[in-house]
């Protein structure tokens, strides 16, 4: 009796385990199928939702050369050709954008359409549609083309670029020496990444980092995630040593920028009028132990003034060389982007105040910001 209950159990036993293989295998034939009949995946999906919204953009700008040197000319020879006058000449440059509303509004890069003559937009049909720059900001490298034309455009989805993390897939469109329709795939490598510390000092962005293929005729065109919405506009890579990484404007300042573009034709940006450099206790320590050293700086964190600007809002506040700030309309200051992000939120004209340290006491400062010259 034993024997049969003993038997009994084991084919309960084998009939179950039998039970599961038949349902790991259904479940991989299913999976199996989904993988050999859906032949796309995600990346073919997202760029389907925003290629149509990607253009190619043409440029030409009439130059100035003139053909000889006329101090070079021989004077007989200068009889024979006459006066020389400037010829102009026309060069042309290429670049991406994207379209970001039903109106032909396009985002693109300030240094594809600064100073141009005439723009030209592609669209991902192939239709050629003429373009008019409604206004460039150098500072973020952003600018707006509206594309005349009174047909309905497809757009791209703007997504967040706060919700991404390094990791996030990053697909980038374009046209890269003039090659249309190109996609490139990688991932977000990093974000906020300054762009001062790539050797552009005369911006104020923070970058995402991408590994996904960006290279020259791509500027302008959108970074997007796995789900079709764009999170930011392509604007450099970096070559030589380190080569391969990319860099794109997060879509939440190009909204932004764009927003102002639309209204005023311009961005200003609130300027103080210092030079700065970052301290910590560790340089300070440093700077102080040498014997050479005309002043001893506070051994802690802040935004170290190195010069200001003549005839600058900073010279007018009574900042000085030396100055360490430490905190801007009360928020810490740890390092110059720091202020300079507080710098840009400020309003022009409006006091705007600073703790500083100088001779190891802490004063404030009633600082009004001006608009950044040279911009317009």
């Amino acid at each position: 009796m034993n024997f049969l209950k003993i038997r009994f159990i084991n084919l309960i036993r084998i009939f179950i385990i039998v039970f599961f293989c038949l349902v790991n295998f259904f479940h991989e034939v299913e999976v199996l199928a989904l993988t050999s009949f859906e032949s796309h995946n995600f990346v073919s999906s997202a760029v389907k939702n925003v290629g149509p919204a990607v253009v190619k953009i043409d440029t030409e700008r009439l130059i100035e050369r003139q053909q000889f040197d006329p101090n070079l000319l021989d004077p007989l020879l200068r009889d024979l050709l006459g006066e020389q006058g400037i010829n102009p000449d026309r060069e042309r440059g290429q670049g991406s954008g994207v379209i970001i509303n039903q109106n032909g509004l396009v985002l693109t890069n300030a240094h594809v359409v600064e100073r141009v003559d005439d723009v030209s937009v592609t669209l991902a049909d192939g239709t050629i549609c003429d373009g008019q720059v409604l206004g460039t900001d150098a500072v973020t490298d952003l600018a707006l083309v509206k594309i005349d034309d009174s047909k309905y455009f497809s757009f791209a989805p703007l997504g967040n670029s706060e919700d991404l993390e390094v990791g996030d897939w990053a697909i980038a469109l374009g046209t890269p020496y003039g090659l249309e329709k190109t996609v490139t795939l990688g991932i977000v490598s990093s974000l906020h990444r300054d762009i001062n510390s790539l050797g552009f000092s005369d911006k104020r962005l923070d970058l995402i980092q991408t590994d996904a293929a960006i290279n020259p005729g791509n500027s302008g065109g959108p970074l997007i995630n796995s789900n079709g919405e764009v999170i930011g506009i392509n604007t450099l890579v970096r070559s030589g040593p380190g080569a391969g990484l990319g860099f794109a404007i997060p879509i939440n300042l190009a909204k932004t920028v764009s927003d102002q573009l639309l209204k005023n034709g311009e961005v200003i940006h609130p300027y103080l009028g210092v030079q700065l450099i970052s301290l910590n206790p560790r340089i300070a320590k440093e700077h102080n132990r040498d014997p050479n050293s005309l002043v001893q700086l506070p051994e802690r964190n802040g935004a170290l003034i190195q010069s200001i600007i003549p005839n600058s809002p900073a010279e007018k506040a009574g900042l000085r060389r030396g100055d360490l700030v430490i905190a801007a309309e009360n928020i810490s200051i740890e390092e110059p982007k720091a202020l300079l992000d507080e710098v840009e939120k400020a309003q022009i004209g409006k006091v705007f105040l600073l703790n500083v340290l100088r001779d190891n006491k802490e004063i404030q400062i009633n600082i009004k910001p001006e608009p950044l010259p040279g911009l317009t």
